[in-house]
């Protein structure tokens, strides 16, 4: 069951709230339509129950709020607007991210692309699905955690009647089953054909809460659709007839050369046309609509529906409802990896490195000018940083840029949380990327050295553990760079310039810094650290300590680790102030 008590939006400035002190309930194993004509609330409603938009009010799903249910997507299945899905990622692909997110099983993508008719077109991407496909996928992301409730928000919107029908037959289907099913909707005969009750709102506050028999006897009226040339002709002459008649008849012209007639029959309507000499063009029976106040407000209506035994207990001052994130995924690692392999813009950013690292590493060989290190990792004095660096902190910073740019969880529910288990996957996943991009970029790099100037060009150096230290901690640290700015400032852009503002900004200013003539040595750090620690390790390890610290002071080191430091503590503060609003 789910129970709405007193749903009311926050007001903007003057105006009054969108929602005002909305209460109604949607039964289990019946179909339950929120109507209302567009601009009545309907979509405000649903997010005030789904906790994505402030107000006052709770609503409970099989006797919980949203908040309270360790795993939503299980509970409730969620379709607001499109599929919030990567244009370029498949149908298949989307699904399975998902999957990762609700803990489901990857094969659950493949069930329901069959139930939802798409088993042919899981390879197509998102971007080139029609409007039918797209709100076939968006049932299938709801469908993911095979719910017990599911809340639409005009699922059959541009949709044709052929697809309509299956639509609305799947939901009744679920409902059967025993499952919840609230859609909301602006076309009254659509109310009338697919739900069990109709739930009527109006500027926010409810009008009538109806099932099905009663919605259809108070709201709509059988109507003859006349279409004349001479319609105010022949309007004027059946409203004469009517009155002389003393029969109850209502003539609403609906423009120019279109009449609706309550309260007459397409008999008699063709018959006064023939008596009269009207031309005639089209004649039909038709269901009308009674407008959205006619339930409670209409001749012949009956008084507006009291509301559920539930909210006897609602104060006039409802609880309120505070905008909640979403839960994270189940699976954080699982579903990382698929975001970042299911579109091809991973593949080209890697493919764009190794050939820019290739295409620099040769003609710096060339000049003689270049040291070995630098022609490994290709890193002209004119740049930054080296291709592979700067591709790993932008795929770092597409990591969390993506995820907000187009969110990736269950559809309407927000974009993916700051929690720490998927925070710690995307640091896994980014520094293997980074680890990787390093390693390609110098093997590439040597091969193409060896294949133009032959193997005297390229040897091992003494020093070539504390450079391939060096070199993949800067890889790393620039992915882990992208990533936490990105999540911090909620976009791309931002995780970018904070990779670059490194070698540009932050480098400078510690190179300053390291300038200053020194008078204290770090030698015998190690040793110094063994008798603080309970634990002994061995004296070679000594030799690794000092390289970890030979790396970090070096200005570069130095300034990515102070720029990492500040980005943790950010991360750290905006999700502390995410939290504190639950």
């Amino acid at each position: 069951m789910l129970q709405a008590i007193g749903l009311t939006s926050a007001p903007r400035r003057d105006l009054p709230p969108v929602v005002d002190d909305l209460t109604f309930e949607a039964q289990p194993g019946r179909v339950t339509a929120l109507l209302g004509a567009p601009g009545s609330g309907k979509t405000t409603a649903l997010r005030l129950m789904l906790e994505l938009e402030s107000g006052r009010g709770v609503a409970y799903f099989r006797g919980r709020p949203l908040h309270r249910i360790r795993h939503p997507a299980r509970e409730v299945g969620v379709l607001l607007g499109d599929v919030p899905g990567h244009p370029a990622r498949t149908a298949r692909g989307q699904l399975r991210m998902l999957c990762a997110a609700a803990g489901v099983p990857a094969s659950r993508a493949d069930e329901l692309l069959e139930v939802v008719g798409l088993a042919g077109l899981g390879d197509q991407r998102i971007a080139t699905l029609s409007a039918g496909m797209d709100r076939r996928l968006g049932l299938a992301s709801a469908l993911l955690g095979d719910p017990h409730t599911l809340v639409l928000d005009e699922p059959a919107r541009g949709l044709s009647p052929r697809e309509r029908s299956w639509l609305y037959g799947l939901l009744r289907a679920h409902a059967a089953e025993g499952g919840t099913v609230l859609h909301a909707t602006d076309d009254p005969k659509e109310a009338a054909r697919t739900a069990d009750r109709v739930v009527t709102i109006d500027e926010g506050r409810l009008v009538a809460d109806q099932d099905v028999a009663a919605f259809s006897r108070t709201r709509l009226r059988p109507r003859v659709a006349v279409r004349t040339p001479q319609a105010a002709r022949l309007a004027a002459v059946v409203s004469r007839e009517a009155r002389a008649a003393r029969r109850s008849v209502e003539v609403v012209a609906e423009d120019s050369s279109r009449l609706s007639v309550y309260g007459s029959s397409c008999a008699e309507i063709g018959d006064t046309a023939y008596r009269h000499g009207v031309p005639v063009h089209q004649l039909a029976d038709e269901t009308g609509d009674a407008g959205p106040l006619a339930a409670a407000d209409g001749p012949g209506s009956r008084p507006p529906v009291p509301k559920p035994a539930s909210a006897v207990a609602v104060s006039e001052l409802p609880p309120p409802i505070t905008v909640r994130p979403a839960r994270g995924p189940l699976r954080p690692l699982r579903y990382e990896l698929r975001r970042l392999f299911g579109v091809r813009t991973t593949a080209l950013i890697m493919t764009a490195v190794l050939v820019a690292s290739v295409g620099l590493s040769v003609p710096l060989a060339r000049s003689g000018r270049a040291s070995l290190p630098e022609l490994l990792v290709a890193w002209p004095d004119l740049l930054p940083l080296p291709p592979a660096a700067f591709g790993a902190g932008l795929l770092g910073a597409l990591a969390f840029g993506d995820e907000f740019r187009h969110p990736a969880l269950a559809a309407g529910r927000g974009t993916v949380p700051r929690r720490l288990g998927l925070l710690f996957a995307k640091l896994v996943v980014s520094a293997g990327v980074g680890l990787l991009l390093a390693v390609l970029s110098v093997l590439a790099n040597v091969e193409a050295l060896r294949l133009v100037y032959g193997g005297d060009l390229v040897k091992v150096p003494d020093n070539a553990a504390w450079l391939a230290a060096s070199w993949v901690g800067l890889s790393i640290g620039c992915a882990w760079a992208g990533l936490l700015a990105a999540g911090v400032f909620r976009l791309t852009a931002a995780g970018v310039a904070a990779v670059l503002a490194v070698p540009v900004l932050v480098v400078p200013l510690v190179q300053k810094l390291l300038a200053e003539p020194s008078v204290r040595s770090i030698a015998g750090l190690p040793g110094r650290l063994r008798e603080l620690s309970w634990l002994q390790w061995p004296y070679q390890v000594d030799r690794w300590v000092m390289a970890a610290v030979r790396v970090v002071t070096q200005p570069v080191g130095l300034a990515l680790s102070l720029s990492l430091s500040a980005l943790i503590c950010a991360y750290a503060f905006t999700s502390l102030r995410g939290r504190a609003r639950w």
